[in-house]
């Protein structure tokens, strides 16, 4: 093959929040059946690959992201994904890898999801491979249930373990207070609780039409109304503190307020730029180290810079 005089390539790729998240029962083969609606929102990371002779992975982040909890070396996604890459082409290539991580690490927004999928691109691009579509995408999918959604971002349906990605149309500016928590959690301890606390959950799940239906709405309130995580009260068992961040944020003027996906970040949906700004001020004043404002759907993962 003829390698890309490329020297290095850097894919951005964005968190998202589960607008719904119905989870079932474990299948026969461990996994639980998920339905749930994915956005994407204007907190991202960025990863860059760079020609090398073996795999490394580096991490650039925010003082307050926990960088023991960053796996190193060939334990991270990042490396995993270039290795499948790699292994899909037959190709025998290796990459230095830099994550410059914004997203909180193990905090429910799938950050690692979202590393995993600007890697699949940036070493694609870095390559020259042309990988199809179609063939990122199953990729995305050997690596983790929410990395195809990374890949298509926007507002999307997800079936199966949350890996059939089905892009929704979504009239909304949906503007969102994202306030992450200092540690982490474990998304096998959340769902091995949620066995625990909800031994009957229905052996199929699917996304309700009210909440496919409040997309439709530009009005953010209608939206609010429908929001739903079937994990969030096993991660509020597991952490009662995230309960009262969600009453607090709520009281202070959020429209709903919900933890995603495994947690333990807790977001708040407002009605407008405005009333997020006056949100995030009252929590940080309360003491919260690090609150956001977040902007959703923003685009998928996308190349931001060639060098």
């Amino acid at each position: 093959m003829t390698l890309s005089t490329t020297l290095s390539v850097t894919v951005r790729a964005a968190a998202k929040v589960n607008l719904h998240l119905g989870v079932g029962r474990p299948r026969p083969d461990g996994f639980h059946p998920l339905a749930t609606v994915y956005q994407t929102l204007s907190l991202h990371d960025d990863v860059t690959a760079s020609t090398g002779p073996a795999w490394s992975v580096s991490l650039v982040c925010e003082d307050d992201i926990d960088r023991d909890a960053f796996p190193a070396g060939e334990d991270n996604i990042v490396v995993r994904a270039g290795r499948l890459l790699a292994a899909h082409h037959d190709v025998g290539l290796a990459a230095g890898l830099t994550v410059r991580k914004s997203i909180p690490i193990a905090g429910g927004l799938a950050g690692g999801s979202a590393d995993a999928a600007a890697t699949l691109v940036a070493l694609d691009r870095l390559w020259d491979l042309q990988t199809s579509d179609a063939d990122l995408l199953a990729l995305a999918a050997r690596l983790g249930s929410d990395v195809p959604f990374a890949l298509v971002g926007g507002t999307a349906l997800g079936g199966g373990r949350g890996e059939l990605v089905t892009p929704a149309p979504d009239e909304g500016t949906r503007w969102w207070v994202v306030v992450p928590a200092r540690t982490g959690l474990s998304t096998p301890a959340v769902y091995r609780h949620f066995d625990e606390l909800c031994p009957d959950a229905p052996e199929e799940v699917t996304v309700p039409d009210d909440l496919v239906a409040a997309l439709g709405d530009p009005d953010n309130r209608v939206l609010a109304a429908v929001l739903r995580n079937d994990l969030q009260p096993v991660a509020i068992d597991l952490r009662p503190e995230l309960g009262e961040l969600i009453e607090a944020g709520e009281r202070a003027g959020a429209l709903r307020g919900i933890v995603s996906g495994s947690g333990p970040t807790c977001l708040f949906l407002c009605s407008d730029r405005g009333s997020a700004d006056r949100l995030r001020t009252t929590l940080l004043d309360a003491g919260h180290p690090r609150v956001l404002v977040a902007l959703g759907p923003v685009s998928g993962t996308h190349v931001v810079e060639y060098s």
